[in-house]
């Protein structure tokens, strides 16, 4: 088997590196506002340090995620929304391990909020959580409510496709409830509409959407709120994410011309 070499770089050179990605950051008002982020990769880390138990996988992404954050608030970034449990994950897991990564779960909600810094929202459905962690989220939300940095989006238990669904079946029950026909509905139906009614409704679409781990697909993610996303693939696995290659992520957006169907 091939492996590939790895260089160990000095940790001060390192720092030095970060510190200059800062400081070229500093001079760029071109950053995005919204930052949605697919952490992919923890159960292929756990399983390369020859850890049988994915839970530590999962562990070292939900820290990886605290770390992430505080990057995210230091670039002054306005939302974040990060991807942490799937519908698809619900069904294709184990129940073993989906039990573990419940925990895992509600505990980086909970570290979330006791930072102090960052006001949460759960954007899913809570159908087929762990009620302990459906409970855990509507706890977090209610106290990071008056929270002055940036919002914190924890997708879990989120389909970008059942979001749709569920956001139509909003608008068409409002109107059938205040008397409204379907050919009235179908008149006044705006790209808008659905976007108020989305598990982000009020909030600015994600400008850059980064995935770790190589892989490059949406997974069922944001799929309305992506239409016009840059996209930055990272090849390190989620709990491997580095400062650096968040700082590269921005640098490359700051580079993009977004040209918006122009």
């Amino acid at each position: 088997m091939n492996r590939k070499t790895v260089v160990r770089i000095p940790a001060f050179l390192y720092r030095l590196y970060a510190r200059r990605l800062w400081n070229s950051l500093q001079r760029t008002q071109t950053r995005p506002n919204h930052l949605a982020m697919i952490i992919d990769g923890n159960r292929r880390w756990a399983k390369q340090l020859g850890l049988e138990d994915a839970a530590a996988g999962h562990r070292a992404g939900a820290a990886k995620m605290i770390e992430f954050l505080r990057w995210c608030d230091r670039a002054h970034v306005g939302t974040v929304t990060l991807y942490l449990l799937s519908r698809d994950n619900l069904t294709s897991r184990s129940p073993d391990e989906l039990r573990e990564l419940m925990v895992i779960i509600g505990l980086l909600a909970d570290e979330i909020a006791e930072a102090g810094r960052f006001q949460v929202q759960h954007v899913g459905s809570t159908e087929g959580l762990a009620p302990e962690l459906a409970s855990t989220l509507e706890r977090v939300e209610a106290s990071t409510r008056e929270a002055r940095g940036p919002h914190v989006n924890l997708a879990i238990g989120y389909g970008g496709r059942n979001e749709i669904v569920e956001a139509m079946r909003s608008i068409v029950q409002g109107h059938a409830d205040s008397g409204g026909s379907i050919q009235e509905l179908a008149d006044i139906l705006t790209p808008e509409m659905i976007g108020e009614h989305l598990y982000t409704g009020g909030q600015p679409d994600p400008d850059l959407m980064i995935r770790t781990s190589g892989e490059q697909r949406l997974s069922d993610f944001m799929l309305w709120q992506a239409a016009h996303s840059e996209f930055y693939f990272v090849e390190a696995l989620g709990p491997d994410l580095r400062e650096i290659d968040f700082l590269r992520a921005l640098r490359d957006f700051a580079k993009r011309e977004r040209r918006y169907g122009k």
